[in-house]
């Protein structure tokens, strides 16, 4: 659960989750990592760690990004099965976890949000947008990337590449689908923020992404390009033995 400056949030949303988790009689820990905050969160993540072994907190000296807190939950986790929860509190974790027995035929379930309206028209249009670059881009089909993305954390790491911005679950997404691991999607009611203001859409944000997606193209120009040239040696060796075979040389 990362967490930067959410004091009026992170109690509550920590509390939600443990709640889900036992009513879904899941075996769990929280790791909550406080991503350098300069208000009260770590006092009060502290004060539930003491109440609360199933709580862990990791906290970053300075603000390290969304990406880095997942990355540093996924290395300190001890189970099988991961995801992320934001420390504002406006997911639902019971939306998420109801899910979590589909994972016993995939490998990760992907949530998408069915109810769009609670969010701002600006906030709608940037997804779509940015939906359709990652879509068009990389020849995906997904409606969300951006959710609480139950993983078997295996294949997490088994991944040498790691993003630490806003950009980092998507980057997971397409590279763990294109290795050919089995998904799902599945609907998702998102909760309202009742209090501050989200950080997901802002211009460090908006920067990180745009570093992170180009980063990925490079990838993916360079392995089309190799698969490319493997082709095309293939072909001209097929050919050449093909020629070499029908005129064998005279003796």
């Amino acid at each position: 659960m990362p967490a930067l400056n959410e004091e009026k949030n992170i109690q509550a949303a920590i509390h939600n989750t443990v709640q889900a988790l036992e009513d879904y009689k899941i075996k769990f820990e929280i790791i909550v990592v406080n991503d350098g905050s300069k208000d009260k969160t770590g006092e009060l993540i502290e004060q539930l760690t003491k109440k609360d072994a199933r709580i862990r907190v990791f906290p970053h000296t300075i603000t390290a990004g969304i990406g880095a807190s997942f990355w540093d939950g996924v290395d300190n986790a001890q189970g099988d099965i991961v995801t992320w929860i934001p420390g504002d509190n406006e997911n639902n974790p019971w939306e998420i976890f109801r899910y979590y027995k589909l994972l016993e035929h995939v490998d990760i379930v992907i949530p998408f949000i069915f109810n769009r309206e609670v969010r701002p028209f600006f906030r709608n249009a940037l997804s779509f947008v940015y939906r359709f670059i990652i879509n068009t881009t990389f020849a995906v089909n997904f409606n969300y990337t951006n959710g609480t993305v139950l993983f078997r954390r295996s294949i997490l790491k088994e991944l040498s590449a790691r993003n630490h911005g806003f950009f980092f679950q998507t980057d997971i997404l397409i590279r763990t689908v294109k290795k050919g691991y089995l998904f799902a999607e599945v609907p998702y009611r998102l909760g309202v923020r009742k209090e501050g203001v989200s950080k997901a859409v802002n211009f460090p944000s908006l920067l990180k992404f745009t570093k992170g997606y180009f980063s990925l193209v490079r990838v993916f120009i360079l392995l089309s390009f190799c698969l490319i040239s493997f082709s095309v040696g293939s072909f001209f060796l097929y050919s050449a033995t093909n020629i070499l075979s029908s005129n064998p040389p005279r003796a």
